[in-house]
């Protein structure tokens, strides 16, 4: 018999929970909603009943997307302005709502990701 090389000793990969925290869904089982509102945390996954509710991400994600939302979006301005030398309400009239949507586009799955990283290891449990 051929063993399914994602699943190692009844369990799956880890990398699975990872896959599932980045889009949304139930780290322990990959099938249940992970998010109630844009960023209200499930108390149980509706499908294996897993308890979301010990479980605290604070602003950890925040963080992590005012790095990789800011810093490109930053360096791109300073760079325009260095060589092409547009005014600046130009530059800040595109810079601001790309960096408020790349914000808002990437904090759900960073949020996921921080509560997916918290169940693959073990945070939460009694």
């Amino acid at each position: 018999m051929i063993k399914d090389p994602t699943v190692q000793d009844g369990q799956p990969a880890r990398i699975d929970s990872i896959r599932a925290g980045l889009l949304c869904r139930c780290p322990n089982c990959g099938r249940g909603r992970l998010f109630a509102g844009f960023l209200k945390v499930v108390e149980t996954c509706e499908t294996c009943g897993y308890d979301f509710r010990r479980l605290n991400t604070g602003d950890g994600a925040a963080v992590f997307v005012m790095q990789a939302a800011g810093a490109p979006v930053v360096f791109g301005a300073l760079f325009v302005q260095i060589v092409w030398d547009p005014p600046v309400w130009a530059v800040a009239a595109v810079a601001l709502p790309l960096v408020a949507g790349l914000s808002f586009a990437l904090m759900r799955p960073a949020k996921g990701l921080m509560i997916a990283l918290q169940v693959r290891d073990g945070a939460g449990r009694g």
